[in-house]
C-alpha cells in the first residue's frame, strides 16, 4: 500500500489532495509542521510527502531539502504560488517530484497520483 504523509497546519489547505489518495486506497497521515513530519519520516517511511508553501516553522522547501537528504527515496511534492521557472531555480537539484498549486484540485491531485504510480512502478515498487 502506498503512504503518503501530508503536512499541513492548515487541515483543509491539502483536503483535495487527501480525498483523491483515499478515494485510491493511499494511506494518509498528516503533520501540522516540518518539525514533526521530520519526525514521522524518522519512525516511517512515506512513498509521498506533500508539504504546503508555508509551515509554521519552515517553508515547505526547506521541509524538502531536509527530508530528503536523509530520505532521499521519498517522493516531495510541494506547494508553491511561485512561477514554474521561479519553484525550479529555487528547488533545482533537489529531487522534487511536482510542484503543486496553491489551490489544489481533483485533476492536479490525481496527475500526482499517477506520476507516483509511475514512478513506483519504475522502481519496482507496488503502486
Amino acid at each position: 500500500m502506498i503512504q503518503a504523509l501530508l503536512v499541513s497546519s492548515d487541515k483543509n489547505r491539502l483536503s483535495n489532495l487527501e480525498a483523491v489518495l483515499s478515494e485510491n486506497r493511499v494511506a494518509t497521515a498528516r503533520a501540522a509542521s516540518g518539525f514533526e513530519a521530520l519526525s514521522n519520516m524518522a519512525e516511517q517511511y512515506y512513498d509521498l510527502v506533500t508539504a504546503d508553501e508555508q509551515l509554521p516553522d519552515m517553508s515547505g522547501l526547506e521541509l524538502a531539502e531536509k527530508a530528503l537528504l536523509k530520505h532521499p527515496m521519498s517522493n516531495f511534492a510541494v506547494v508553491s504560488a511561485l512561477s514554474r521557472e521561479d519553484f525550479h531555480e529555487a528547488s533545482e537539484g533537489m529531487g522534487i517530484l511536482m510542484q503543486l498549486s496553491p489551490e489544489i484540485g481533483r485533476d492536479e491531485a490525481g496527475m500526482l497520483l499517477d506520476h507516483l504510480k509511475s514512478i513506483l512502478r519504475l522502481m519496482g515498487t507496488s503502486a
